[in-house]
C-alpha cells in the first residue's frame, strides 16, 4: 500500500503532465459515497466535477442496486429523511420505507417465559413526525445510483478499487488498482470499515472486537406490528425487531461468536424456532422473508474511530471514520451526518473563492463531526456493555432505570429529538435546507 508523501503538482486545474484535475473523487460507491457525491453536485448545481469510486463491476448501477441481495434494513433518522427529501432521493423509497410509531424495550433472560415492556415511548416528534423509518437497504442503494446515473457531473469509475494517495500543494492523486492514476482537488474515503484510503493515507484508528457476531435476517408474521420496534436486552447482546412494510420485520440480533456460528449452521425451521424464542411468539407464525440467495446474514461486530478525519487534501466519512455497535441502530445516520456537514463546509468555502481541498474548510469540518461521533460510539459501546450481561444485580438496576425513566416524559422526549437526529449543531441538509 502506497503510503501518503509530497507529490510535484503543476498549475491549479491540472495535476502532472496536464491531467484534468476533478474537483472531488470520492472512493466508495455506498451510502456515504453516493450521497456526499449527489449532495455536492446539488449544492453546486451540478457546476462541479466528481468522480465516485466503485471497485464493484457492473453493466449500470441502477441494475446493481436493484439486485443486491441484502437481508439488511436501516433505521433512517427524521434529520436523514430531510436530507434524502431535499436530495429528491426519498420520493423513490416512500413505498417501502416503515415510520415507526413506537419504541418498546424489555430485557429478560432468553429462558423468561413472559417479558415485560420495561420501557415504552411514542416514537414521534412534536411536530407529529415520526423520529425514524426502517428502510430495506437494497431499496436505499438502488435510489442512490439511479440518482448518481442522472447527474452528469457525476462519473462513476467501476471495477478497479484504490491502491494509493499521494498528495501535493495543488492536487491530491490516487492511484487505482489498474494503474490508472487519477487527480483531485479533495479526496474523500468512503470505502468502509477496512478503508483502503484511510491506510493509504497513514491515518491509524482505535478500536476493539466485541467477541460479538451481528445475524440479520428478514421475516414474515401473521399478525401485524403496527410499526412498533421492539429492542428485547438479552444476556447475549441486544436483538431488535425493525417493523417493515406489510406484516415483515428485519431482525438485527447480537450473539457470542461462537453461539452465533451455530445459529447460522442450522436449518431453516430451526433457525425460525430460535428468533421466535427471542420474538416470545408475539406475533404469531414466522417465514424467512429475505431476498432470494441471502435469507441470513452475518458480521463481526468492532468499534473503531480514526484518530484523524482530514489530512491534506483528504477527508473520510462513514465507516471510513468510525464504525458503531448496531445497539441503536444509528450507523448510517452517523455517516449522514459527515456528508451534510463535509457539503456545507465545501460549498462555504467555495463562496468564499476557496477551493474544495482548502485546510481550513476541513478543519471545521473535522471539528464539527469527530467528538460527535466519538461521544455516539462512546455511549453505543457503553449500552451494550451495561445490557449484555446477565449478573443479578446489574439486571436490577437496569429494571429501576427503565422503571423510572418511564414515568419521566421529559426524559423520553430528549430520547426521541436524539435518535431523530436534530440535536446539536445540525448541518443544513439535515435540516431540510439547501446548501
Amino acid at each position: 500500500m502506497t503510503r501518503i508523501h509530497e507529490a510535484t503538482s503543476g498549475a491549479a486545474g491540472h495535476g502532472d503532465a496536464g491531467r484534468a484535475v476533478a474537483d472531488v473523487l470520492i472512493s466508495g460507491a455506498s451510502f456515504a459515497g453516493l450521497t456526499l457525491a449527489l449532495a455536492l453536485s446539488d449544492a453546486f448545481s451540478g457546476d462541479i466535477s466528481l468522480i465516485v469510486i466503485d471497485r464493484a463491476q457492473a453493466a449500470d448501477g441502477a441494475a446493481r442496486g436493484a439486485n443486491l441481495t441484502d437481508s439488511r434494513a436501516s433505521a433512517i433518522s427524521a434529520a436523514s429523511r430531510h436530507l434524502l427529501t431535499t436530495l429528491g432521493i426519498w420520493p423513490a423509497i416512500a413505498d417501502a420505507a416503515q415510520p415507526v410509531s413506537r419504541i418498546e424495550i424489555t430485557d429478560s433472560s432468553l429462558q423468561a417465559g413472559i417479558r415485560p415492556v420495561q420501557l415504552s415511548y411514542d416514537n414521534a416528534l412534536e411536530t407529529g413526525e415520526p423520529a425514524t423509518w426502517i428502510v430495506p437497504n437494497s431499496a436505499l442503494i438502488a435510489a442512490l445510483e439511479r440518482a448518481v446515473s442522472a447527474r452528469p457531473s457525476i462519473v462513476v469509475r467501476r471495477g478497479a478499487g484504490v491502491r494509493g494517495l499521494a498528495t501535493g500543494t495543488l492536487v491530491a492523486t490516487v492511484t487505482l488498482e489498474d494503474g490508472d492514476t487519477l487527480d483531485a482537488r479533495l479526496v474523500v474515503a468512503a470505502d468502509g470499515r477496512r478503508s483502503a484510503l484511510r491506510e493509504a493515507a497513514g491515518i491509524k484508528i482505535v478500536g476493539w472486537d466485541y467477541g460479538q457476531t451481528g445475524i440479520v435476517t428478514t421475516v414474515a408474521h401473521e399478525r401485524p406490528h403496527d410499526g412498533v420496534a421492539v429492542q428485547h436486552f438479552l444476556p447475549a447482546g441486544p436483538f431488535a425487531i425493525l417493523p417493515l412494510t406489510g406484516n415483515r420485520s428485519c431482525i438485527t440480533w447480537s450473539e457470542e461468536t461462537a453461539e452465533a456460528r451455530r445459529l447460522l449452521a442450522l436449518d431453516d425451521a430451526r433457525f425460525l424456532d430460535e428468533i421466535d424464542l427471542r420474538f416470545g411468539g408475539k406475533r404469531g407464525p414466522l417465514s424467512l422473508a429475505g431476498p432470494p440467495g441471502a435469507p441470513r446474514q452475518s458480521w463481526p461486530l468492532e468499534v473503531h474511530l480514526a484518530r484523524s478525519y482530514v489530512a491534506r487534501r483528504f477527508a473520510l466519512v462513514g465507516d471510513a471514520a468510525h464504525g458503531v455497535h448496531p445497539i441503536a441502530g444509528q450507523g448510517l445516520n452517523l455517516g449522514l451526518r459527515d456528508v451534510a456537514a463535509l457539503t456545507e463546509v465545501v460549498a462555504d468555502a467555495a463562496r468564499l473563492g476557496l477551493e474544495p481541498g482548502d485546510a481550513e474548510a476541513l478543519a471545521r469540518y473535522e471539528r464539527w463531526r469527530r467528538f460527535d461521533s466519538m461521544l455516539s460510539a462512546a455511549t453505543y459501546d457503553g449500552l451494550n456493555r451495561l445490557f449484555s450481561n446477565d449478573w443479578t444485580l446489574v439486571r436490577a438496576a437496569r429494571g429501576l432505570g427503565m422503571g423510572l425513566l418511564d414515568r419521566m416524559p421529559g426524559i423520553k422526549r430528549m430520547l426521541v429529538a436524539e435518535a431523530a437526529g436534530l440535536a446539536g449543531e445540525v448541518p443544513k441538509l439535515l435540516r431540510g435546507e439547501r446548501v
